[in-house]
């Protein structure tokens, strides 16, 4: 089997802010930033969002794809995700013990005439999007310097 070509983005400082950035992926240009309280200008998302937009986005784009190969009657679907920090021990059924691990919640509204054995095959195919399995499985994150 072979490898997939690495999907590449380019993040920099955009010098209109502590800490805001320009992202560039392909054609499009992004920016993320930090709230004022913490520093920021607030000028976009900062980067906890960036991934749950991602998370959401494929959420919803996979579900979309499914019912439609599927010709289940989805009208719509939206999906609010949060995230935050909780105590290891306070999560039920989490391999970690001790410590702070990360919760994502996602809320996910399907429209549509659908029967409850449609709406639970829609969630388990939202449960398997590409975003998901990638945060859910074993990641490694190789950093080195670039030469200027």
């Amino acid at each position: 089997m072979s490898e997939q070509a690495p999907i590449v983005v380019t993040v920099e400082e955009s010098g209109d802010g502590r800490f805001t950035q320009t992202l560039h992926s392909g054609p499009h240009q992004l920016v993320a930033d930090e709230p004022e309280d913490v520093g920021g200008n607030n000028r976009g998302p900062g980067p906890y969002e960036y991934v749950l937009l991602g998370l959401g986005a494929c959420t919803n784009m996979t579900i979309r794809m499914y019912a439609d190969r599927k010709g289940i009657p989805l009208d719509g679907v939206r999906t609010i995700l949060s995230h935050r920090k909780i105590h290891a021990q306070d999560c039920e059924g989490c391999e970690t013990r001790e410590g702070k691990i990360d919760e994502i919640v996602r809320e996910i509204t399907l429209e549509g005439e659908l029967t409850g054995e449609q709406r639970q095959k829609l969630l388990d195919i939202a449960n398997r999007c590409p975003v998901h399995n990638t945060l859910t499985a074993e990641i490694v994150v190789r950093s080195r310097l670039s030469s200027v």
